[in-house]
């Protein structure tokens, strides 16, 4: 018998939760599981037995990239089922945990890896996200809350919780295509000042703020958020950056909260968590999100108690980015004769596989997403109860 068989059989032995059939690349196939399969795994060729066992979140995903490997049914499904095995090989070899490679995250190599995601371009995002352009988990008041509008649940849930009031200043660190500093100036009328490091996200950014004229109460810049020296300001959030900081910047990030946020001041941020010890995909880190590291909750409460901030809610949301993930998914899948005129194939397998990967993780609970609000000194004047949040 073919010697990369007998190895593939082995390690498909308890690796799923679900009945699963395996096509090898000889045409062979192998059920494992009692029932009906739910998914199939298509090898068209043998990935490399060495690097299976050095890091197999790499070997796989490179593998489905290169239709080494092909999936029968929900690319979901089929990685959630390997998740949901706490038993399997996959998992207990930290599948989805602890990065291998140290990144450093300096300010020269941060701009270099927020670039290779972001500034892709507006057109590729504008395919498959939803209308307010907002690239980070939604939040559903209902299932069936469109995209659109769980988007700007979103938003509101989180500048409710800022307790905006009229003429304050706001800084939104990583504000992407600009929904949340748009929104706040309409809605509470702050002065709203939002940062990036893509030149993608700046352009379509400013031309919002001049298409709403917003120029007086609206600004961004294209800098890192270490050499933001502009002014303090009232309240200052963060959505889905964090992630971009690596471990060994996250110290640095909350003593420039601190520097930034006016005494008595409110923050929030808002990011992908692990329960236990933090870290990342190296398949993730390679592919989609170099330098990127999921912090723990630990990790981020001890950050903020060292800086001597008083932390006052925290909420996890963890099933609302599944569902946006979902939504993201089906929206790339009805893109594709789009995406298909300027992206190749091993691109599409690579998003494809990315977008499907995170749901599943989020849905197993691999990972979780929370929302922190903590404050700066002594504040008297906060609401006292949670209702004002969930407006």
């Amino acid at each position: 018998m073919d010697i990369d068989k007998i190895f593939y059989k082995t390690l498909f032995k308890n690796l799923f939760s679900d009945p699963v059939e395996i096509k090898f690349w000889d045409g062979t196939t192998e059920k494992y599981l009692e029932g009906e399969p739910v998914f199939k795994i298509i090898f068209n060729e043998p990935i490399s037995k060495a690097d299976i066992i050095k890091n197999p979140s790499l070997a796989f995903g490179e593998g489905y990239m290169t239709k080494k490997v092909d999936i029968e049914g929900s690319v979901k499904k089929a990685i959630e089922s390997i998740y949901n095995n706490k038993d399997s090989f996959l998992n207990n070899s930290n599948m989805y945990s602890k990065l291998l490679r140290k990144a450093s995250n300096n300010i020269k190599h941060s701009k270099e890896n927020i670039e290779f995601h972001y500034d892709i371009g507006n057109d590729f995002y504008k395919l498959w996200l939803d209308d307010t352009m907002t690239y980070s988990c939604a939040y559903f008041k209902t299932p069936s809350d469109s995209l659109t509008q769980a988007q700007k649940n979103k938003v509101l849930h989180i500048l409710n919780k800022l307790d905006l009031k009229e003429g304050e200043t706001l800084l939104d660190i990583g504000c992407g295509w600009g929904e949340l500093i748009i929104s706040a100036a309409k809605e509470y009328n702050v002065k709203a000042t939002g940062i990036t490091l893509s030149s993608e996200q700046f352009a379509k950014v400013k031309e919002k703020i001049d298409n709403e004229n917003l120029n007086n109460l609206v600004d961004v810049q294209l800098v890192d958020y270490r050499e933001f020296k502009d002014r303090q300001f009232d309240k200052i959030v963060s959505v889905g950056m964090l992630e971009h900081v690596g471990k060994d910047h996250i110290t640095e990030y909350f003593n420039t909260i601190d520097r930034l946020l006016n005494d008595k001041g409110l923050s929030l941020l808002h990011c992908i968590t692990s329960v236990t010890e933090g870290g990342n995909n190296t398949w993730i880190d390679k592919y989609i999100f170099p330098g990127g590291y999921v912090p723990s909750v630990s990790e981020l409460i001890c950050s903020m108690s060292d800086k001597n901030f008083n932390v006052i809610d925290v909420e996890n949301i963890r099933l609302h980015y599944e569902k946006t993930l979902e939504h993201w998914a089906s929206n790339f899948e009805n893109a594709l004769p789009e995406i298909r005129k300027t992206k190749d194939e091993t691109f599409i397998r690579m998003w494809r596989l990315y977008l499907n990967a995170c749901a599943a993780s989020f849905n197993s609970g691999n990972v979780h997403i929370h929302q922190f609000l903590f404050g700066k000194g002594v504040n008297n004047n906060l609401h006292w109860t949670r209702e004002y949040m969930y407006k």
